[in-house]
């Protein structure tokens, strides 16, 4: 074992030493230490997780750095024999735990210590002894000689997609901390993740261990917001509470490594064009250059890139969980509106604000959604669905030669019509609504009613909820000057000024007015809480066109107009993102043929938000969906940015 980067500060207890010459106290407080074990990098939390009872020569033969070894312990009651098979189901389901931490086992109801071979094909051994102390979870530790003290262990990576604005230590106590490490990386933040091993799934706590990150707009007890803004983080101080959405889930067990990366104030931006104050992070899929869409960039682009992350918590206002959802190939969910309660997360609307996920598991998907929206959440898992048999299309090609996209899109809809029982009907949404309008919108069209209604949210709303609060502390602070802001939200907030006071209550009432008719005349629920939705409704969410991120564009505008993606937010009904397969088409990155995503939304009636994950799951299951996979396609493989030239024997370049 060597030690690997700086040492941060010894692990050991809180000491006061007294600085005699200012008469001032001292404080010295423990962050953590790095190491490397068996070239793999490692944390060693500055959180114990107990203490052993040990004689000072009994792990003599066990490597040591700076007083702390090794080891692992059992809470299993398992005999001798069964102790390497054990070991390697860890080594198989856990990325933390390595064979090497297994030098010295300590094991619940052994008496003395024995030896038992580990690997006969390499004669290793273990040094086995006994576990008295049955609150300590199994797993891998650092084991403290001085004091006995056992120390969780986390594996540390490279966040190399810049997915991350900070790396997170969660405490025990609840609260949040910067994780103090630092591997090698290009630009990049070090990520920790503890072991799996440490976990066990209740029904208290059905996602212990499950590691999430949540995006910048979330607070965080301990930690500091940026909103995708350098002034903002920097000029307030770190949040004294945890959210509700967040402390659902961390009670229920989750483990969150990080806050990821937003768009600035969550409005949408394109990557390199409006991105100033950070940079935007890397889409993982085809030639690892495409948008990775917005505002919830770090939660797609992590999702899509790291296979020990397993869920992302994102938001979404007007399309910033499903657009990273689909251009990187992800299940991802906007919500009904208002199942979870958002205080103490940055607004850009209240009226069309949610909390979703990013993630890859489908079935793991519905148990996210069952905490997070708690008694607002019907799930499905333990019941047989009946589900819709009425499709709806919105805008989906009808003839396989039109698009790359468009085979796969067709074969999807035929199959989910097979599997469900159902029809496929086309539907033209400003035709439905000249046909069945209501009276109080008299001969106004759907374009003309809903132009400007979510701009107008978006800019009236967070202009006096976010922009001039911020505007006033930077001012005091800071002598008057105004704090830098990109360019996207600045010209979304001038359109917001030019409005009357008057233009958010009439957003109010055409959104209403919207939403009363789509949610009777289109997709109206039924009263069987097996079926929810009278039918389905699916559009494109990604059809596998590139967006490369090196090109140039106009000055950003505000998001006018009304378009199918917007339907979700104005009827307040839930809309997911399924990934459906991937198209080959040649990079202008490249000038190779590379894999880009295809995914379709569907939408379901107001409320039955576990239809569409119970539906996700099953077609899973039926081989009709894929399950995406982490890489530069859905279905895996190497990431350009990460290939290496030693894979095919090559050296170091050398120029001048």
């Amino acid at each position: 074992m060597a030690f690997a980067g700086q040492f941060l500060l010894f692990l050991a207890a809180t000491l006061l030493v007294l600085d005699t010459i200012s008469g001032t106290t001292a404080q010295l407080v423990p962050t953590g230490l790095s190491v490397t074990f068996n070239d793999v990098y490692y944390y060693i939390s500055p959180y114990s997780s107990g203490k052993l009872v040990l004689g000072p020569t009994s792990l003599s033969s066990v490597p040591s750095v700076f007083g702390f070894k090794p080891v692992t312990v059992v809470q299993e009651a398992v005999t001798l024999s069964r102790i390497p098979s054990l070991l390697s189901n860890w080594t198989a389901i856990d990325d933390v735990f390595q064979p090497a931490f297994a030098e010295a086992i300590f094991l619940t109801g052994a008496s003395g210590f024995s030896i038992t071979k580990q690997d006969a094909a390499d004669a290793s051994s273990s040094m086995v002894l006994p576990l008295r102390d049955p609150t300590i979870p199994s797993g891998p530790y650092f084991l403290e000689m001085a004091t006995g003290s056992l120390y969780p262990v986390y594996r540390l990576y490279d966040d190399f997609a810049g997915a991350f604005t900070e790396a997170l230590l969660q405490t025990p106590g609840g609260t949040f901390q910067p994780l103090s490490a630092q591997i090698p990386g290009s630009a990049s933040l070090t990520v920790g993740v503890p072991s799996r091993l440490y976990f066990t799934k209740t029904a208290d706590k059905p996602l212990a261990g499950v590691r999430i990150g949540v995006k910048d707009i979330y607070q965080l007890a301990g930690v500091k917001n940026s909103n995708g803004n350098r002034a903002w983080y920097n000029l307030y101080p770190v949040n004294e509470v945890t959210g509700t959405a967040v402390q659902r889930l961390i009670d229920a067990g989750v483990q969150i490594v990080g806050s990821q990366k937003a768009s600035q104030f969550a409005n949408g931006e394109m990557a390199t064009a409006d991105w100033v104050d950070y940079h935007s992070p890397f889409n993982p899929r085809g030639d690892g250059y495409q948008d990775p869409s917005s505002s919830s960039s770090g939660a797609g682009t992590s999702i899509a890139s790291y296979e020990w992350l397993d869920a992302a918590l994102g938001s979404d206002t007007g399309g910033s969980i499903r657009g990273p959802a689909g251009v990187q190939g992800l299940f991802g969910n906007r919500p009904s509106h208002g199942l979870v309660p958002l205080d103490h997360v940055m607004p850009l609307s209240t009226a069309l604000d949610t909390s979703g996920f990013l993630i890859r598991d489908p079935a793991l998907w519905d148990i996210t959604n069952s905490v997070l929206y708690g008694d607002n959440y019907t799930s499905l898992a333990d019941v047989t669905p009946k589900y819709p048999t009425t499709i709806y299309t919105v805008s989906f090609p009808t003839n396989p030669s039109s698009s790359l996209a468009a085979p796969i899109l067709i074969d999807f809809v035929d199959a989910l019509a097979s599997f469900v029982g159902g029809t496929v009907a086309p539907l033209t949404l400003s035709d439905a609504w000249t046909a069945s309008r209501p009276p109080a919108a008299g001969n106004t069209t759907l374009s003309q009613l809903l132009n400007i209604t979510y701009a107008t949210f978006i800019s009236k709303e967070q202009t006096s909820l976010v922009r001039d609060p911020f505007y006033a502390d930077y001012s005091a602070v800071h002598d008057g000057r105004r704090p830098f802001v990109d360019p996207a939200p600045l010209a979304r907030w001038a359109f917001g000024d030019s409005l009357p006071d008057s233009a958010l209550d009439a957003a109010i009432s055409n959104k209403t007015l919207f939403m009363d008719w789509f949610n009777t005349q289109i997709l109206p629920p039924v009263n069987d809480p097996a079926q929810c939705s009278s039918s389905l409704l699916l559009y494109i969410g990604s059809s596998g066109s590139q967006n490369p991120r090196n090109q140039y564009f106009s000055a950003p505008s505000p998001p006018f107009g009304f378009s199918t993606g917007r339907v979700s937010g104005m009827a307040e009904c839930p809309d997911s993102v399924y990934p459906l397969g991937q198209v080959s088409e040649n990079s202008s990155i490249t000038g190779h043929e590379e894999w880009f995503p295809v995914a379709v939304d569907i939408l379901a009636a107001k409320g039955c938000d576990g239809l569409l994950a119970r539906l996700a799951k099953d077609l899973a299951a039926a081989g009709i969906l894929p399950v995406p996979q982490v890489g530069g396609s859905i279905t895996g493989g190497d990431i350009l940015m990460r290939k290496r030239a030693e894979e095919k024997g090559l050296k170091m370049r050398y120029i001048g």
